[in-house]
């Protein structure tokens, strides 16, 4: 306990005293205290500048004895008397001290913020009700809370270059700019990519990129989102829609294993953008652009809206009933050993789950899912393109996922497996298999959120939600069990995965009674060894560790080398 103290430092803010670990900056003591400090250039994830100057205190120490004279006696509680300092200190660059005093309410406080407003707005352009930003600005709400009401600024405003395309994904708007270079710390810190910079002085500084360059990196659209103002905008969201209008959901990105965590923006159903949501053990405060933009395809006219049932050469649109009722026909006729189930491993756990008992239910004697691997980017994307391959080796008990499709194929050529149901993939365009191979199945049942090639041969077409559509919970690449929340409703009779599994266990003489994800998620507490004693609720908006896998995430390790040096708070 002794050595616990001696790393913990008292602190007086707003007249009361509190500990701090050493070395921790001014801006974070007051934070971990409910305390505001406004400010622009900090961020805890990047380098601090100092140079908005938005963060100004009134800061105090003991004073020194002079010569001769004793020093200060403390008072009961060992505190020294503080005397403050006649000129304000930058709270993001300045580390606590013992004994310290901060002020964030003083007179001189108010007045520093009062002139830094002032002269930010000075030149600031008068377009909020076009900006992108408005409603989610931070030069908007400091200007109400510490602004003057009026400004003293009577000549002509610096005009300064507008609508710049600076990337393929981003614009640019100088005159909003307040020069707090946080998306150029961001591209040469964490991006690797340094292209934007200062030029010129004084009121005409304005960002650019250098020459013959361009912000096209990856993770480009992550400048947008730490902008405090309008001057970096998304030309995927840019005029799309205003802030205050849109629901927010918390949930996880399903385009590689990492899992980033995000908010996803909608209205009626419709999703108008994706961000991401800070989680320490997964994702930062970062994502990449090729993930984020993944979503346009789930408005795609290529939705699947109905079940579909093969009428001689074509589809006809069925009901569900008709379509579970066709299902169950044909399945009677089959032994479980000629049946083969292909899920997927971008299903949560929940939905693999329901696959398994879906597997033991039929007696089917093949099952896997489809491997996806790519490149890793060294950052945050994985070399596991599958949301869930953890899942798929915890709940479906698949050491290997990928490694029975072969045989797979080779049963459905031999005649040895006559029936096959795929669930959530497309198995011609992800997996291999051609449409001829798939045609000489007795029967084919394929769920999926999109029409591809291989509806096209199936005789039983049932439309799956997408990512979007569910909830549920899946395992990243490091264990981490993480909760898929429910964005959108799918268009048309779309059901959620578990839904259509359910109904074909019920239809083909299983049991039912399971009416949410929820409820899946009881069970597979009490059935899975990994998740016993867990419920819904621990899991939280940031997830929990479940299993060790030996994997970690290149970019947390570089921030954590750069938190160890003390070059951000992290």
């Amino acid at each position: 306990m002794s050595e616990e103290k001696t790393d913990l430092i008292d602190v007086q803010i707003n007249g009361e005293w509190h500990s701090f670990p050493k070395g921790t900056r001014m801006i974070e003591a007051c934070r971990q205290v409910d305390v505001e400090v406004p400010h622009y250039c900090y961020h805890p994830k990047l380098t601090s500048p100092g140079n908005c100057r938005m963060c100004l205190v009134e800061m105090g120490m003991p004073p020194r004895p002079r010569p001769g004279e004793d020093p200060p006696e403390p008072d009961e509680d060992g505190h020294l008397p503080i005397s403050w300092i006649p000129r304000p200190a930058i709270a993001c660059a300045n580390t606590i001290a013992p004994n310290m005093g901060i002020r964030t309410e003083s007179e001189m406080t108010e007045e520093c913020r009062q002139g830094v407003m002032e002269l930010l707005l000075a030149n600031h352009p008068l377009d909020c009700p076009i900006c992108d930003q408005a409603g989610e600005c931070s030069l908007q709400e400091f200007s109400v809370e510490h602004g003057n009401g009026e400004s003293r600024f009577r000549e002509q405003k610096v005009k300064k270059p507008k609508n710049v395309d600076v990337g393929p994904r981003i614009r640019l708007d100088d005159e909003r700019c307040i020069m707090c270079s946080r998306c150029i710390r961001f591209t040469d810190e964490i991006a690797d990519d340094p292209v934007l910079g200062f030029t010129d002085r004084g009121s005409h500084t304005v960002l650019t990129v250098y020459p013959g360059r361009e912000l096209a990196n990856n993770y480009s659209l992550n400048t947008v989102d730490i902008c405090p103002v309008g001057a970096l905008t998304s030309n995927d969201f840019r005029f799309q829609m205003r802030v205050w209008f849109m629901k927010e959901t918390k949930t996880i990105d399903a385009n590689c294993a990492t899992g980033c965590n995000i908010t996803v923006f909608s209205r009626q159903d419709k999703i108008y953008r994706i961000t991401p949501r800070q989680n320490n053990d997964v994702n930062s405060d970062w994502m990449p652009d090729s993930h984020r933009l993944n979503y346009h395809w789930i408005d795609s006219e290529a939705r699947l809206t109905d079940p579909l049932v093969r009428d001689g050469d074509k589809h006809r649109q069925a009901t569900w009933q008709e379509a579970l009722a066709a299902t169950a026909d044909k399945l009677s006729g089959i032994s479980g050993e000629e049946i083969a189930v292909i899920a997927s491993a971008r299903m949560t756990n929940e939905e693999l789950l329901m696959v398994n008992r879906l597997v033991k239910h039929l007696n089917a004697g093949h099952v896997d899912t489809v491997p996806r691997e790519g490149e890793a980017d060294g950052y945050l994307i994985s070399a596991d393109r599958n949301p869930n391959t953890n899942g798929v080796k915890l709940v479906l008990g698949l050491n290997t996922p990928g490694s029975q499709l072969s045989a797979i194929k080779e049963g459905i050529a031999q005649g040895r497996i006559k029936a096959l149901l795929c669930l959530q993939e497309n198995l011609v365009d992800d997996a291999g298999f051609t449409p001829d191979e798939l045609a000489k199945l007795d029967f084919f049942l394929t769920s999926y959120p999109m029409a591809n090639p291989t509806a096209d041969v199936a005789d039983v077409v049932l439309p799956g939600a997408c990512w979007a559509e569910k909830t549920g919970t899946m395992i990243n690449v490091t264990g981490r069990l993480q909760r898929l929340n429910k964005a959108v409703d799918g268009p048309g009779q779309t059901l959620e995965p578990w839904e259509i599994v359910r109904d074909i266990i019920q239809t083909t003489g299983g049991g039912n009674g399971i009416y949410s994800a929820t409820d899946i998620f009881k069970q597979l507490a009490a059935e899975v060894s990994e998740f016993s004693g867990l419920s819904w609720g621990q899991i939280g908006d940031l997830g929990l560790q479940l299993i060790e896998t030996g994997e970690t995430i290149p970019l947390l390790e570089r921030e954590k080398e750069r938190k160890e040096k003390g070059l951000i708070v992290g």
